[in-house]
Formats: structure tokens, C-alpha cells, sequence
């Protein structure tokens, strides 16, 4: 019968005889808990399910995206919370709470407990919950609750009701002016900057409304608000935007700039009616952030050297490729930084302009005036450029403008939707360019996608073993022998994000590009002309000792940039 963690965690496999022994040895030189000598050298999860087995009580796992409602949060003092480590994060029923607690067999932390809800005429349902799910769950007492749950209670003093406002233009706008609401909208804004994310999507819910940020690509839920306010904030967003506040049938899309923090922000706002009320979604940008360089998207190796050749040509296409959402239009951007000189004549086609880059003549087409890709590459022609971009190649028109322009000595930087880089050429055949024409004008093909950068300061080595350590060796098996040679060695380390306070306890901060490129050879020309198949195509890139997004992606995790699994379910 199992009387310690040690025990457990020893008939359990997760540890061996030696390390049992190891760890006894050490209580009983140190003055130490036998809880504190496993976390110092153990995973907490591993810890924590011994600790769940050893004292009956149920261990709580939690989504990244889990919100707990102000209405719960509230029922514990974040004092008392933050002192016995305990927090209420779900309610069963109206006199019963879910509570996670670190230390369930420390009896002052129980009385404690036991002290809040009686109070309350309230009950605990008990979990276990690890430190780090604590500190991940206490940071929804932060100022962007706090501030919020502030503007809720003054909104609640003001008004009564505000969806019988809604439909009434001046009623509304003068109730969105109001500074709860006002308030509640800004402190949004300024939490989602802080929390560097991209976009913030305001969801109308059944009962309630919700708040969610995509942060390095992933969304999570911020705040739950009352449905009742949920017309209000929307007539606010409108009319800092100045959409029309009476229209919810249709949608609508507009944007706004605001300084935030002292940076300058443009909010990119989009409408959509839903079953539940009108849906935002706004994207964040910082129009003076600057332009990255191309090693600081993640570029490098011999695919880097190949994009740097194609740059060097005086005249030719060079496509990035990739789903939505893969940065594509960044890794232009970069690529036009690298030749932003006085002596060349750089124009852009984009849609939108989203960061302003100083020495590019910047066009933002609107396709409701008729000012498309297509109309607005025939005037670019006549405006004597030396590189032009085009943010994308929608259709047969703008895919000949683009070839012809390349075609006519310009460089052409562009876009293009395909699943790689080998599907480039088969795709521009397919919307009507003569494959005669292609091996003139294409000079480089390059696919992305973008994968979850590990946080520097809390990412920890972990050797690979079992299906992981097998894909490792399938990939470099498959790798040219100049990377396998950097490469090989007897044990692989992979990287994980363990979570810390400079993350925001995710274990990732920002993103990377995975890529591959495939240069216009001559060899590939003639592919081209004598008729392309994927066959052939494959050969060609085997034979230019391409490496693929998935081996560059298992290079950067060995590396200790990215994770193991990012990478495997972005190249799956």
C-alpha cells in the first residue's frame, strides 16, 4: 500500500527504483517536503496526479481559453485567494461552487474556505488544481476584470435597460457616450494591445457576450458580459468607426485609428449579423511598427540564400504561397525592406494598407470603386516601376498582368493560395497563364506557414523519445546530407513552454515562419516546357536539395525555437 508521492509515482512507472531512492536519500539530508524535492525535478502534472491519488481529491484540467464569470470570481476575495491559494471557478448550482485548491490537505487552507462560503450560505465542490493552473486562473482578478466589473456597476446605477434603447439612433448614441460604456470599450482596446493580440471578436451569445483575443494565432476568451450591454458596446464600436448604428441586417466594414499606451493603433473593424446579434471582429495594427527583416520572420539556411539570389535578378516573379493567415503579405513587406533604396522606384497594390512603409508608394484598392488588383497594376505599369507588389493574384486577369509585368523587366512581388511550393506552376496553368510563358517570368517559389515561437525565458529541454523521436529520424533521414551532418546526432532534444509571467503563462511568445523554396533552374524550365507533372516537379526539388517546411520545422524545434507538435500539426 502506497504511503508517499514517492510511492505512488514509483508504482505508477513515472519514476524508477534509483530515483526513489535518490529522492529519499535527499529528505533526509535537506529540510525539505517531499512535495517540493518531486517538483524540483519532476513535470508539476506528474507531481500533481500523485498528489490527486494520495489524498482522494479529483485533479482539475483546464482549457487555455477557460473564463471564470465575474459572478464566481467574486464569490472568493482575491486576498484570501491569493493567500491560501484557492479560487472559485465554476458554479454546479446556486448554493454550490466549484473551487480549485493547491494544498487540499492543509487544514487552515479548508477552514478558510469553509469560513468564505458559510458566509455565503455556500457550498465547495473540491478539485486540485497545480501552482501553475493558480497563478494562470488568479490573473482573471487583473485590472482587465477589475476595471470592467467597475464600469459594469456604475453602467448598472445609470440605466435599467438598455435593449430598449436599441433601434433609437439618439438614444443610442447618446447612452454609448456615456463613460461606462466609453470606459468598458477602452479598457478592451488597451487589455488586447497589452496582451499583443491581433484581433479582438466580440461574440453575441446566447445568454451573455463574449470576449475572445487571438494571441500569436490562437484565440482565448478574455471577459463574459452581460447580454444586455451587448447592443450598447457594438453602437460604440460603430460610431467610432462611423458605421451606420441603425443598419444590424447587413455587414458592414470600416476602421479607425486611436492611440493607445502612446503607441498609434488602426482598428480594422468588420460587422456580421448573426442569430444572436451583430458579431465584431477587429484586427490590430501598428501602422509605424516598422518592417521586419526576413531572419526575424525566421528565414535562413539555404532556402534564405535563394530568396536572396532572386532578389539580386533585375527583373522576374517571386510568389509566396500559403493558406490564409500565414503571413504571406509580412514576408513581402520584408522582402521589400531588403531593396527600399532612393534609386528604385517601389509601388504596392494592397488590400488593405496595413503598415505604413517610409520610400514605397503604398495603393490601397477598393473594388467597390472598381480600383482592383488588375485596374490598378495597368496604371502601375505606366508609373515607371522598378519592383512592384501585389498583395495577391485573385484571378486569370491579374495572374497575365502580373506575368506580363514581369515579362516587360520589372520584379514582381506576390501572393498566391496553394499548399506548397511545388503547387505554384500547376496552379498558374490552371488560371489560364501559357506554360510557355512561366519559365520566363517565375523566378522564385516560396511556401510559409507561421508556428508559435517558445517563450526564451521559460522553455525547457525535453529528450525526445518513442513516435517523436521516430519522426525526428524519418525527417533527417530525408534531409540532404549537408544538413543531416549538422544535424545527426545519438539523442534529440526537443522544447517546451513551460509558462511563466512574460508569456502570459502560454509558454509561446510570437511567431515564426516554416518555409520552403524552389528556384526557376534551368532544369525546371525545361520541366516547364516540355510538360509539367508533380512527378517531375518532386525530381526538381530533390534534385536542388530543396528543404521542406516540415524539415525546416523540425530543425527549428531541435534548435529550441519552436515545439515539436507546432510544427507537426502545421505540416500535417
Amino acid at each position: 500500500m502506497p504511503i508517499t508521492l514517492i510511492d505512488i509515482l514509483l508504482k505508477d512507472g513515472k519514476i524508477s527504483h534509483a530515483d526513489a531512492d535518490a529522492f529519499r536519500n535527499e529528505l533526509r539530508i535537506k529540510r525539505i517536503t517531499e512535495e517540493d524535492s518531486l517538483l524540483a525535478k519532476l513535470p508539476e502534472d506528474i507531481v500533481f496526479e500523485a498528489k490527486s491519488k494520495f489524498y482522494g481529491v479529483p485533479l482539475k484540467a483546464f482549457d487555455e481559453d477557460h473564463v471564470i464569470t465575474h459572478d464566481v470570481l467574486s464569490q472568493i476575495p482575491e486576498d484570501a485567494s491569493k493567500m491560501y491559494k484557492f479560487i472559485a471557478f465554476g458554479r454546479i448550482d446556486d448554493d454550490t461552487l466549484e473551487v480549485g485548491v493547491v494544498n487540499p490537505q492543509d487544514v487552515r487552507v479548508l477552514d478558510a474556505l469553509k469560513f468564505i462560503l458559510t458566509s455565503k450560505n455556500m457550498n465547495a465542490k473540491i478539485s486540485l488544481i497545480t501552482p501553475r493552473q493558480f497563478d494562470f486562473l488568479f490573473q482573471q482578478y487583473s485590472s482587465l476584470h477589475g476595471e470592467v466589473k467597475e464600469a459594469l456597476q456604475r453602467l448598472e446605477e445609470d440605466i435599467t435597460d438598455i435593449d430598449a434603447m436599441v433601434g433609437q439612433k439618439i438614444d443610442i448614441e447618446e447612452l454609448t457616450a456615456d463613460a461606462p460604456i466609453a470606459r468598458m470599450v477602452a479598457v478592451i482596446f488597451k487589455h488586447a494591445f497589452e496582451g499583443r493580440a491581433s484581433d479582438i471578436h466580440i461574440e453575441p451569445l446566447d445568454k451573455n457576450t463574449r470576449v475572445r483575443f487571438r494571441v500569436d494565432g490562437i484565440l482565448h476568451s478574455s471577459l463574459l458580459l452581460p447580454k444586455s450591454i451587448h447592443n450598447a458596446i457594438v453602437s460604440r464600436i460603430k460610431i467610432l468607426t462611423n458605421l451606420k448604428i441603425d443598419e444590424s441586417r447587413v455587414p458592414q466594414d470600416g476602421r479607425f485609428r486611436s492611440r493607445i499606451s502612446g503607441s498609434i493603433i488602426d482598428f480594422r473593424v468588420s460587422s456580421f449579423p448573426t442569430i444572436n446579434g451583430e458579431k465584431i471582429v477587429m484586427r490590430l495594427l501598428d501602422p509605424f511598427a516598422g518592417v521586419k527583416s526576413l531572419e526575424e520572420l525566421g528565414f535562413n539556411g539555404a532556402g534564405f540564400e535563394m530568396i536572396k539570389r532572386a532578389m539580386e535578378k533585375p527583373y522576374g516573379m517571386i510568389l509566396v504561397t500559403g493558406p490564409t493567415g500565414s503571413g504571406k503579405s509580412t514576408t513581402l513587406q520584408s522582402l521589400l525592406g531588403t531593396v527600399n533604396k532612393e534609386g528604385i522606384n517601389l509601388v504596392s497594390l494592397e488590400d488593405p494598407v496595413e503598415y505604413n512603409i517610409e520610400g514605397v508608394n503604398q495603393s490601397p484598392v477598393r473594388p467597390e470603386l472598381g480600383y482592383t488588383y488588375a485596374s490598378g497594376l495597368r496604371s502601375i505599369l505606366r508609373q515607371d516601376p522598378d519592383i512592384v507588389m501585389v498583395g495577391e493574384i485573385r484571378d486569370q486577369e491579374t495572374a497575365q498582368l502580373t506575368v506580363h509585368a514581369a515579362l516587360t523587366g520589372h520584379v514582381v512581388l506576390t501572393t498566391l493560395h496553394t499548399n506548397n511550393a511545388v503547387g505554384v506552376i500547376p496552379r498558374l496553368i490552371d488560371m489560364g497563364i501559357e506554360p510557355y510563358l512561366i519559365p520566363s517570368s517565375v523566378v522564385l517559389m516560396v511556401a510559409q506557414r507561421l508556428v508559435r515561437k517558445l517563450c526564451n525565458d521559460c522553455k525547457q529541454p525535453v529528450e525526445a523519445q518513442g513516435r517523436a523521436k521516430q519522426i525526428i529520424e524519418e525527417v533527417i533521414a530525408s534531409m540532404t546530407k549537408k544538413e543531416q551532418e549538422r544535424i545527426r546526432s545519438g539523442t534529440y532534444r526537443v522544447w517546451q513552454g513551460a509558462g511563466c509571467g512574460k508569456c502570459m503563462h502560454k509558454g509561446t511568445k510570437g511567431r515564426i515562419a516554416i518555409f520552403e523554396a524552389l528556384e526557376m533552374s534551368t532544369e525546371f524550365k525545361q520541366i516547364v516546357i516540355e510538360g509539367i507533372t508533380e512527378e517531375k516537379i518532386i525530381q526538381e526539388s530533390l534534385r536542388q536539395e530543396m528543404i521542406t517546411m516540415k524539415q525546416d520545422g523540425i530543425i527549428k524545434a531541435l534548435e529550441g525555437m519552436v515545439s515539436l507538435e507546432e510544427v507537426l500539426q502545421s505540416t500535417m
